[in-house]
């Protein structure tokens, strides 16, 4: 792959990492503002939750890939 194309790609990934890092406070929002209205159904904030930390998980592959090994 020659460097144009790579930094396409790492360019492409620091969007999508911004978008995933939006829906991850978006929902964090949303699971808090549930709890706090006492009105929340278990079920919703379970699946809300576990989504969140789905997109948690996708976050951090990104960062991996985007943040060079550093040899010690």
């Amino acid at each position: 792959m020659n460097a144009h194309m790579e930094m396409e790609n790492s360019e492409v990934l620091r969007v999508k990492l911004e978008v995933l890092r939006r829906e991850h406070r978006d929902l964090d929002e949303a699971i808090h503002l549930m709890e706090a209205s006492g009105r929340a159904d278990q079920l919703t904030l379970k699946r809300l939750k576990k989504q969140k930390l789905m997109l948690k998980d996708q976050i951090a592959r990104i960062e991996d890939i985007l943040t060079p090994d550093i040899i010690a």
